[in-house]
């Protein structure tokens, strides 16, 4: 008896997907207008703050969503994508895996050794630091830091736009597969 391929992505990656999207959001959302506040007031802190927590709730849920795609699987995209195209998804897909695992450590990093202190929410009670303070490193990480976010603007947008080509252009089932 042959077991039937499911036409979408399992609830639970689906679930994860979108969560993480509005999470990337809220990350930029937070970094980006920091800006609103002067360096030092309550709101900029709340705002570093809030960066650093989502980061870190993604840097969890990617590891979470991994398991479930290796336990769940992917369905296969209906009409079959050619060769190039498959392999420009899952170049796309592994860059935005790495985005969700790196970009949080080196946030952290750059934290750490910047001397700044990534407090519990709620609490005044800070993670300890796992790396010494050196702010000639604190600057190079954060400039790899901001590079890299700045960088997947652009891949962002290519998976947002490859999803829009794939349902309105291509008119397959990808974007389909993840509602």
């Amino acid at each position: 008896m042959a077991t039937a391929i499911p036409a979408r992505y399992s609830p639970t990656l689906r679930r994860l997907h979108w969560l993480m999207a509005v999470l990337i959001l809220a990350a930029y959302l937070l970094i980006e207008q920091r800006g609103l506040f002067p360096r030092g007031s309550g709101g900029r802190f709340a705002m570093m703050q809030g960066h650093f927590w989502v980061g870190i709730a993604i840097f969890l849920l990617a590891w979470w969503r991994l398991v479930a795609r290796r336990r769940d699987g992917a369905p296969a995209v209906t009409p079959p994508l050619d060769r190039w195209s498959a392999l420009g998804a899952k170049a796309i897909h592994v860059a935005l895996y790495a985005f969700f695992i790196v970009m949080p450590l080196l946030g952290m990093a750059t934290a750490w050794t910047d001397g700044k202190a990534v407090m519990l929410p709620f609490t005044d009670i800070a993670l300890p630091a796992l790396l010494a303070e050196d702010k000639d490193l604190a600057h190079q990480l954060e400039d790899l830091h901001g590079s890299i976010g700045e960088a997947f603007y652009w891949v962002i947008g290519l998976h947002v736009l490859a999803a829009l080509y794939h349902h309105w252009v291509r008119r397959d089932d990808t974007l389909r597969r993840m509602r």
